[in-house]
């Protein structure tokens, strides 16, 4: 099934030119988050590899734009863009990829492990499809407490190879559990085509189990919003959990250092998607058109936050990596000795 309709907000009100400029905003910060973390790897200041998210922005700002503070995603190694778009600020992101002290987990997560607990995001996970099982026991943890959050799961298409994904859509069908299972399909895993690794439908994977599926366009942020809005709301009605596949691309490799690619895809397949079906150039233009902001305004939308991106990564470049004397700060659990005595 796909959804066809083209508004968006958060509730079940109408949306607004603040939604819409919002929106626009968070896919343009993604992407300029992205082309500086990729600039930071280049110029040797970041340890490690890191995988972009650019071109997939419709995806995460159009589901995460439907939920709430409250609400839980799971991210995956491709993960800045779910970050970004849950609420994260550049600063402490930049601070993360730099191994810094004042990043969201003090320097220690990096890239691939980032999370931001106060908006929700329970982390990235280097382990494909490793953070199924935590959105899926997110999503018990809301039904057995009574609380009406919602967990979405972000994973690659290459993800649905793994074992655990359909252990926990059997578990969430059968609970029907608050959590929505987004495939972020963008027709490679790794280097090797979706087509090649994954035989018959994925939507169908997610039917066996009765559980309701979804193939949508990614690149449209309307639509990815305006269904997400709608399973949001029956999650919350426990109606959940659902499946929705997401068709989309990323621009780079499947990792910074993945630069001469025509071996598995051609220049010619990259350049379609960038010149025709862009999420950011496709909605700025729907923007224009409705009125909704000019050229100019936009033009001034997007400077400004290049200078946000320009601003954080210097104050990151500077800051404090963390003392010597954290080595086992987070590894070991802080036990009071006197619960200790008291449990005994």
């Amino acid at each position: 099934m796909t959804s066809k309709t083209k508004t968006k907000t958060k509730t079940n009100t109408s949306p607004n030119k603040h939604d819409y400029l919002r929106m626009y905003t968070q896919m343009v910060r993604i992407r300029t988050f992205e082309d500086n973390a990729n600039q930071l790897y280049l110029a040797g200041k970041m340890q490690g590899l890191t995988h972009m998210y650019s071109g997939e922005e419709a995806v995460a700002v159009g589901i995460c734009e439907a939920l709430n503070d409250n609400d839980r995603i799971t991210s995956t190694h491709r993960g800045h863009g779910h970050c970004v778009a849950k609420g994260a600020n550049y600063k402490e992101m930049f601070c993360e990829l730099l191994g810094k002290q004042e990043g969201y987990c003090r320097g220690k997560g990096g890239s691939m492990h980032i999370a931001d607990q106060s908006h929700g995001n329970l982390g990235a996970n280097a382990i494909v499809g490793g953070s199924m099982g935590i959105a899926t026991g997110s999503a018990l943890r809301a039904k057995l407490l009574g609380q009406d959050d919602v967990t979405v799961c972000f994973f690659g298409d290459g993800a649905t190879a793994q074992g655990l994904l359909y252990e926990v859509m059997n578990m969430a069908a059968l609970w029907n559990l608050p959590v929505i299972y987004a495939c972020e399909n963008n027709g490679y895993s790794e280097y090797t085509k979706t087509e090649e690794i994954a035989a018959g439908s994925i939507t169908a994977r997610a039917e066996a189990f009765g559980i309701e599926a979804f193939s949508i366009d990614g690149q449209d942020v309307l639509g990815v919003n305006e269904l997400s809005r709608k399973l949001v709301a029956r999650c919350r009605n426990g109606e959940g959990p659902f499946f929705v596949e997401l068709m989309t691309y990323r621009y780079h490799g499947h990792h910074v250092g993945d630069i001469n690619r025509e071996y598995y895809r051609s220049k010619k397949e990259e350049a379609d998607w960038k010149e025709n079906r862009d999420p950011i150039i496709r909605f700025r233009g729907w923007l224009v058109e409705q009125g909704i902001a000019t050229e100019e305004e936009i033009e001034a939308l997007n400077e400004q936050i290049k200078q946000d991106a320009k601003e954080a990564v210097a104050y990151a470049e500077a800051a404090a990596y963390p003392d010597v004397a954290e080595v086992d700060m987070h590894v070991y659990a802080e036990t009071d000795p006197a619960t200790l005595q008291a449990g005994n």
